[in-house]
């Protein structure tokens, strides 16, 4: 086993790259896939002529200081400067809408995937293609840009996802990881690209609206984990380092989504395993043994980074709205003279809802901060509602706003149990969610009725993913699976912990759900109305 510093000189390193909704997140791991550095940026996205985007100024600046926090990691813990990698890998958030011109400049703001205006497109889309499209897809934005007839529609040259349009800058290559196209339009699994029929018919859709491009030229092509990617060129290592000292050359693997990181992340490639990332955004990610009977509103279908058929349950609202609510808390403490940090105010709250009524004490709590089209909503609006016989404690209240969280990911998990009787062993968690031992997990246990993995191997989240799949490139033997790497080379020796559904908080949950379904109409009139 070498030691970090052998690996930092000998260049056996390994540097992933990730830009989260909330934060730019860089890893850098050594042979043993343990990290060794890490770096990071926070920034949020920005809601502007009623689109959430993110500015490629910002985009660009917060990689530089994300990766110059990590070179500066580097030499306080090991002394020496980082100068070259052995790998490196860029993910992000998937799905939107990044349109360029033929210069490769952007034509509109990036529309990220919380933008839930393309239910047209969606609706005619889902009804032609027969499957289901949802709204943040890449597809379902650029057919709504054609049927609203958006005047850069015209001189549409090439689309690709915020991971493709970095790696596409740092290396000059136009690809995408497999599991990052499977959410700008579907796979045939087959073929492991772009579903051929799908695509022509898409494009006859695209004529009758007036519009004169094809999907097929504009979609970056597709590869899977492990392939070439091609390497750092000296322009991008100037674009991640302007001091100059990071060296071109570096192996890049495929660019992925966070969906397709976070599987790796918990080593959760296999059939019947899946894993819940829960952060602004909450989604499940269920590996299939066989394909689904029909196509489903509120399930994906999308790829492992390998290209095995996944369904995905998104929610566009996760863990932001109880950030806020401790936020408000914390200000309260230091209003009253009792200042506490962020982190222990998370903490004391969280635990406060294990003492609880189990169904929430008759509270319920929505997190829409955004639209939600699980629930077929546009808009959101944060909620609190109680009658006037509930017992209104902070236990319950917390409570209810954890299980608020998690309440939409309910309704679609039971698409996949209930109605397609897909079977799961586990589900892998990870996220700020569940900093806190013991609670959201447990919850979470609960309300998808399902044993619950956490563990510290996914604690530094996508970035340690993309650091993983780098890795996997740059070391890959002849026909190694990578279930088969992650199993012998990085997860080997994982410590985790299992949550088991506990019959009292199953049923609670199951109570707070009807009561949140119920609650839909009064979500609905406060987005009309406010």
């Amino acid at each position: 086993m070498t030691t970090a510093q052998e690996d930092l000189e000998s260049g056996r390193t390994y540097l992933g790259i990730e830009l989260g909704s909330t934060r730019i997140k860089a890893v850098l791991v050594g042979a043993d896939a343990q990290p060794l550095a890490v770096g990071g940026y926070g920034w949020e996205n920005q809601y502007v002529d009623r689109m959430w985007t993110y500015s490629l100024e910002a985009v660009w600046d917060g990689i530089r200081q994300c990766y110059a926090a990590l070179a500066a990691d580097v030499t306080d813990r090991y002394g020496v400067e980082l100068t070259t990698v052995g790998g490196l890998g860029v993910s992000a958030m998937m799905h939107g809408y990044l349109a360029l011109d033929a210069d490769g400049e952007l034509l509109v703001p990036f529309r990220t995937w919380r933008n839930t205006h393309t239910g047209p497109a969606v609706e005619r889309l889902s009804e032609e293609l027969g499957v289901n499209i949802p709204h943040r897809w890449s597809v379902a934005h650029v057919f709504q840009a054609v049927l609203d007839g958006e005047e850069h529609v015209g001189r549409l040259a090439s689309l690709t996802t915020l991971a493709g349009y970095v790696h596409r800058r740092l290396t000059g290559r136009p690809v995408l990881g497999v599991g990052d196209a499977s959410g700008m339009f579907p796979i045939d699994s087959a073929t492991g690209t772009y579903d051929a029929a799908l695509l022509a018919r898409t494009d006859e859709l695209v004529a009758e609206a007036g519009a004169h491009l094809s999907l097929t030229a504009l979609l970056p092509e597709v590869l899977a984990a492990g392939a070439d990617a091609g390497e750092l060129t000296a322009g991008g290592a100037a674009l991640l380092d302007p001091r100059g000292r990071l060296q071109p050359g570096a192996p890049m693997c495929p660019p992925e989504g966070d969906a397709g990181t976070g599987m790796v992340a918990t080593n959760s490639v296999a059939p019947r395993t899946g894993n819940i990332s829960a952060g602004t955004s909450i989604f499940a990610m269920v590996v299939l043994e066989r394909p689904l009977t029909g196509a489903h509103r509120e399930l994906d279908l999308v790829m492992t980074p390998d290209g095995a058929p996944v369904a995905m349950v998104h929610c566009n609202n996760g863990a932001s709205e109880l950030d806020a609510w401790v936020g408000l808390f914390c200000e309260f403490a230091a209003a009253a003279g009792a200042p506490v940090e962020r982190s222990q105010a998370f903490g004391t709250l969280f635990r406060a809802a294990l003492d609880g009524e189990p169904d929430g004490g008759g509270l319920v709590a929505f997190n829409y901060l955004s639209g939600e089209p699980i629930t077929e909503l546009e808009e959101g609006r944060p909620l609190v509602l109680r009658s006037p016989g509930c017992t209104f404690s902070l236990a319950n209240f917390m409570r209810a706003q954890l299980f608020g969280s998690l309440a939409t990911l309910r309704l679609g998990m039971d698409v996949l149990t209930d109605v397609e009787h897909v079977r799961l062993d586990r589900m892998f968690a990870h996220g700020g969610l569940f900093t806190t031992k013991g609670v959201a997990q447990r919850f979470l246990a609960a309300a998808i009725d399902t044993p619950v993995v956490v563990g510290d191997i996914a604690a530094e989240g996508g970035a340690w993913g993309i650091a993983v799949l780098a890795a996997f490139r740059a070391r890959r033997t002849d026909g190694q699976r990578l279930s088969d790497f992650l199993d012998a080379e990085v997860f080997g020796d994982a410590a985790l912990e299992t949550a088991e559904p506990d019959p009292a908080d199953v049923a609670g949950f199951a109570a707070y759900t009807d009561r949140f379904v119920a609650a839909l109409p009064v979500q609905r009139a406060a987005v009309e109305h406010t």
